[in-house]
C-alpha cells in the first residue's frame, strides 16, 4: 500500500477509527484511497471495550461527569485507540511510515447542534505522538459552528462506495442512533438520523438482564410489541421535522416502556427503531428501491424483519454488495481524514443542512515532523 504525502489526487493509505454511539468499541480500518471515488479496502479489526472503561465512557455522557473524570477517561480512550492502530499495522504487515493519515472520530459525549454544540473527545496530538503518524479529528465542529446538524457524517463516503448500485438507494446505519443516506439519481444525496438504532435496545437488555445487547433479536422475537406504547414513542415531534436532521444518543426517553417485561419491552423497543426508520419514507423526494443495512443492527434478526415489513422493499445486510459493514465507519473517517487533508468538503447541505460545502478537521502532524 502506499503511504507518503496526501498531496491532490494521489492514492495514499488511510487509518480511520471509529467509537460509535453503541459503547460496543474501536472499529479501525486500512484504505487506500484518493479521498474521492478512488477506495481499496484493507485491513480491519475491532477491540472491544473493557467493561470497567466501558462503564467510565457511558458516565461521561451528555458532560455528566466532573472536567477530571472526563480528561482521564480521554486520556484512556486515545491509548486504547494507540493501541488499535499498533494491531492493525501488525496485522496489515505496514510501517507508521506507510500511513499518510489517521482519522481519529473519538467519542461523541453530547450532541446538540441546536445549541451548535458537538463535543466528541479524543486528542488528537497525543494519538499522533503515540503512533508517529499524522492525525485528523474534531471532523463535525466546523459544521456545527456553521450551522449544520454535524451528522450524520458517513453519506459521502456511502456516496462514493454506491457509485455504481442501482438508484433510488438509502443505506441505512444502525447504531446507536439509526441514520439514513439516501442517494437519488444525478448525484442527489439526503442525510439524517431516523431516531433510535440500538441504543434503546441494548440499554433495556442491560439493565434486565445485564448483558450488553439483545443478541439476534431473540428476546424481542419472544415478545410481544404493545402498541399503546409505540404509539406514544412514535408521538414525538421529531420524526415530522424535515431532513437533514440528527438526534443525541440519549434523545429519546423510554419511559413509555417502563411497566412491560422482558422480551416485551425488548420487541416493542426493536419494532421502535424500525417504525421510526419508516416514518423517513414521507420525507424523502423518491423511495428508495433497495435499503442496504450497516451496523450492529444488521445482526438482529427481529430488527432487519421488522424493517423489511415497514418498509415494503428490499432490505439487506451491506455485505450484500460486498461492503464490510463492520469496517464501514472506521474506513469512512479514513475516507475524510484524506478529504480534510486534501481540502475538499466533510458535509454538504444536503447531508447536515449546513448552508454550503463544508470543510472540516483538525491537523495533528506527529512530533519533529
Amino acid at each position: 500500500m502506499a503511504g507518503g504525502a496526501t498531496g491532490q489526487g494521489s492514492v495514499v493509505t488511510a487509518i480511520g477509527l471509529m467509537s460509535g454511539t453503541s459503547l460496543d468499541g474501536i472499529d479501525a480500518a486500512v484504505i487506500e484511497t484518493d479521498g474521492e471515488n478512488r477506495v481499496t479496502a484493507g485491513a480491519f479489526l475491532t477491540i472491544p471495550y473493557e467493561d470497567g472503561f466501558r462503564a467510565a465512557l457511558r458516565g461521561c455522557l451528555g458532560g455528566k461527569a466532573t472536567a477530571a473524570r472526563v480528561a482521564e477517561v480521554e486520556r484512556q480512550l486515545t491509548d486504547a485507540h494507540a493501541e488499535a492502530v499498533r494491531r492493525l499495522l501488525a496485522q496489515a504487515g505496514l510501517t507508521p511510515s506507510q500511513v499518510a493519515v489517521i482519522g481519529f472520530h473519538g467519542h461523541t459525549l453530547l450532541h446538540a447542534p441546536e445549541r451548535r454544540l458537538t463535543w466528541q473527545i479524543g486528542d488528537g496530538g497525543r494519538l499522533a505522538a503515540l503512533c508517529d503518524i499524522a492525525v485528523v479529528n474534531d471532523f463535525r465542529g466546523a459544521d456545527v459552528a456553521a450551522g449544520g446538524q454535524g451528522a450524520p457524517f458517513v453519506p459521502l463516503y456511502h456516496q462514493a462506495l454506491a457509485s455504481r448500485l442501482a438508484r433510488p438507494l438509502a443505506v441505512l446505519n444502525l447504531g446507536g442512533v439509526g441514520n439514513l443516506t439516501w442517494l437519488g439519481s444525478g448525484g442527489a444525496v439526503l442525510a439524517g438520523d431516523t431516531g433510535p438504532g440500538n441504543a434503546l435496545i441494548d440499554d433495556w437488555v442491560l439493565a434486565h438482564t445485564g448483558q450488553r445487547y439483545d443478541e439476534g433479536g431473540r428476546l424481542a422475537a419472544a415478545g410481544r410489541v404493545d402498541a399503546a406504547v409505540l404509539d406514544t414513542l412514535l408521538a414525538a415531534a421529531y420524526f415530522a421535522r424535515p431532513l437533514p436532521k440528527s438526534l443525541d444518543r440519549d434523545a429519546f426517553d423510554p419511559a413509555p416502556a417502563a411497566g412491560l417485561g422482558l422480551a416485551d419491552g425488548a420487541a416493542t423497543l426493536t419494532a421502535f427503531t424500525a417504525a421510526s426508520v419508516a416514518a423517513a419514507l414521507p420525507l424523502l423526494p423518491e423511495p428508495p428501491q433497495r435499503w442496504l443495512v450497516t451496523g450492529g443492527g444488521r445482526h438482529n434478526a427481529t430488527l432487519m424483519a421488522m424493517l423489511a415489513e415497514r418498509l415494503g422493499v428490499q432490505v439487506d445486510p451491506v455485505e450484500a454488495v460486498g461492503w464490510s459493514g463492520d469496517a464501514l465507519e472506521g474506513q469512512a473517517f479514513a475516507w475524510l481524514a484524506v478529504r480534510s487533508r486534501r481540502g475538499l468538503p466533510l458535509s454538504l447541505p444536503g447531508t447536515t443542512g449546513v448552508p454550503e460545502p463544508t470543510r472540516g478537521g483538525r491537523w495533528y502532524p506527529p512530533p519533529d515532523k
